[in-house]
């Protein structure tokens, strides 16, 4: 309950007009009422500010002069509810009424966006209870809706921190950091790829209408023993919880079997249809509650007859639209997939060529760069052959001079013999220098020689360098040719999907439900309406169909119920005992059980009503 505002005096307006402030949980509208503006006026311009058709679920919600949450009533001036005196009055546009079935009633994406903003708000700020490993899988949906489909490319470890993804009594539970629980979410974010963010939604509300406490309104109330007890009124009929279990109802009674609700001061009245059956009475806390008690009873059941009649105009209007522009944006999601995987074959193809050209000009700078060594070796071989043959020549012309000195000798040697002996002994000497010259001068041109054939195996080698280039030179220039060729190719295969797709249109028909109803409604107290309904085959057959929809959902969803089961089994290890709140445990021992909300609520509405209400009495 919020916190009690002052009272106050109203003053009479002199203006022509007064300012109201309207929040649809994602935005802020602002309006000027006229002073005669009635609640049904008011109700209707938001309805058609936000482009909303499916207006039966929901209302104007505010908190009045004396603290307590109201609802507009549309058929009264709205400065006549006692809404306090503020600069702007300020209202909440909230679903009111909560369908049976999300997937087969909520057919605008508005209608749906909506329930998906308010039933993930209730589930953050635990008014709904919402197991860990289901709040998970939940946030994994939100994100979904919210950033599109998971990149690798782009996303970032932290990313999902500042998000409001999981109920803190979830977080408080675990010995698991912010970074932990990110990555538990991510895993199935990014099994959700190809989701559009109306699917999101609708999926995340398909798993949130099967938790306990979606859609119930609690109330506290007592029997006739003064017994604490909690009267949830949810679409399908009111339930009774004990003081401290929310989730599992100790007994349950159908709209299909109350004729009429009444009270009287702090006395609540309900007649069943079965006139042997005695009244159902409980007594609330609160008289100002007995309203809106009421109020929710008489649209919780002219909702539940409305659904099991044949779909009115409006309604087979508004699903053949939905289902014709489901499959419009269908075409053009089918579309926009087939031009991304042409772009990212193209951007792929692109790569490869790119990577391709990298390694030819690599390629192309190791021939340059052996190319150049080479070069410089042939220059190097060059240098040493001339300085060979430079030696080669200074020994001949060494060679001469020795023999032209040993001819001098041997023209001295003539004059004595003494200087012959000694120019014997000198030539001698001599010889064996020519000698030595001549092998040296022999071993230096063959050293001439052999750099001569290195040197032309250098030129051979650079001329062999040189070929190779200019081949490396010809293929790239091919590589050039295909990558242009190939952006051609990629442009005119995108510009070439046809462009008339969008033109196209299904005619569907929507089913329609023919149910036969018995004598028309009669006024009860409290301008009440009362409803003779359809009973004995034809509603069990109706039960049956509906059980029958369900237990094949949830054979489709085995294999999303092991993953919810493994993750419990994962992060179990890191529970802290001590955090776990009552709730906690009642879920815990349903499971034990093998219950489920729909086992517990076929099993406490079994029996006549007779009994369940002597039941309740002797709660």
């Amino acid at each position: 309950m919020k916190e009690k505002m002052p009272p106050f005096k109203r003053k009479k307006s002199t203006g022509k007009s007064f300012p109201v402030k309207v929040c649809t949980l994602d935005a802020e509208l602002e309006f000027n009422l006229e002073l005669k503006a009635t609640g049904r006026d008011l109700f209707d311009l938001v309805c058609r500010t936000i482009g909303l058709r499916e207006t039966w679920y929901f209302g104007l919600q505010y908190e009045d002069s004396k603290g307590f949450i109201a609802w507009l009533k549309l058929d009264k001036k709205v400065q006549d509810q006692g809404i306090p005196q503020q600069t702007t009055m300020p209202f909440m546009f909230l679903a009111k009424f909560y369908p049976e079935e999300v997937a087969e009633e909520l057919v605008q994406e508005v209608t749906q966006h909506l329930f998906f903003l308010q039933v993930n708000r209730a589930i953050l700020a635990m008014d709904i209870y919402c197991p860990p490993e289901a709040s998970v899988l939940l946030a994994s949906y939100a994100v979904q809706a919210k950033y599109g489909d998971y990149d690798e490319g782009t996303y970032k470890p932290g990313m999902l921190a500042s998000e409001e993804l999981l109920p803190q009594r979830v977080i408080d539970q675990y010995q698991m950091t912010a970074e932990m629980w990110e990555e538990r979410i991510k895993v199935w974010y990014a099994d959700h790829r190809g989701m559009s963010r109306d699917e999101a939604e609708i999926e995340y509300l398909k798993i949130a209408q099967d938790l306990d406490m979606y859609g119930v309104n609690y109330f506290p109330i007592s029997n006739k023993k003064d017994t604490d007890l909690w009267l949830g009124v949810t679409s399908l009929g009111l339930n009774i919880y004990e003081k401290e279990n929310k989730l599992t109802p100790k007994t349950t009674f159908q709209w299909s079997e109350i004729r009429h609700v009444s009270f009287d001061d702090k006395k609540f009245t309900i007649k069943p249809v079965d006139k042997t059956s005695p009244n159902f009475v409980f007594f609330s806390h609160k008289v100002r509650m007995n309203k809106l008690i009421l109020d929710l009873c008489i649209g919780n059941h002219d909702l539940f007859m409305r659904r099991r009649k044949p779909d009115s105009m409006e309604v087979q209007q508004m699903k053949t639209q939905a289902k014709e522009e489901k499959s419009r944006r269908q075409i053009e999601r089918n579309k926009l997939a087939r031009e991304k995987q042409l772009r990212e074959i193209a951007e792929k193809e692109k790569s490869i060529m790119e990577q391709r050209l990298m390694q030819y000009q690599e390629e192309i700078r190791l021939a340059n760069e052996a190319l150049r060594r080479s070069e410089e070796t042939a220059d190097l071989l060059a240098e040493k052959s001339r300085v060979a043959e430079e030696e080669a020549m200074l020994l001949g012309q060494k060679a001469s001079e020795a023999e032209h000195k040993i001819t001098q000798f041997r023209l001295t040697a003539l004059k004595t013999e003494e200087e012959k002996v000694s120019l014997e002994r000198k030539t001698r000497e001599a010889e064996q220098l020519t000698a030595r010259l001549v092998d040296e001068s022999e071993r230096r041109a063959a050293e001439a020689n052999t750099l001569k054939e290195e040197l032309l195996r250098a030129r051979v080698a650079e001329k062999q360098a040189k070929e190779k280039l200019l081949e490396f030179l010809s293929r790239n220039a091919y590589v050039n040719t295909s990558v242009s060729s190939l952006y051609s190719v990629s442009s005119s295969s995108v510009l070439d999907l046809p462009a008339d797709l969008h033109a196209l249109r299904l005619n569907a028909n929507s089913p329609q439900l023919s149910l036969t109803h018995s004598n028309p409604p009669e006024l009860v107290d409290h301008h009440l309406p009362a409803y003779d309904f359809i009973a004995g085959n034809d509603m069990e057959e109706l039960s049956l169909e509906i059980e029958k929809e369900r237990i094949q959902y949830l054979e489709k969803s085995k294999h999303l119920q092991d993953q919810l089961r493994d993750l419990k089994t994962e992060i179990e290890v890191l529970k802290v005992d001590e955090k776990q709140c009552e709730l906690d445990m009642l879920h815990d021992e349903q499971v034990r059980l093998g219950e489920n909300k729909y086992s517990t609520l076929k099993k406490v509405k079994c029996g006549s009503t007779k009994a369940r209400v002597a039941y309740f009495e002797e709660l």
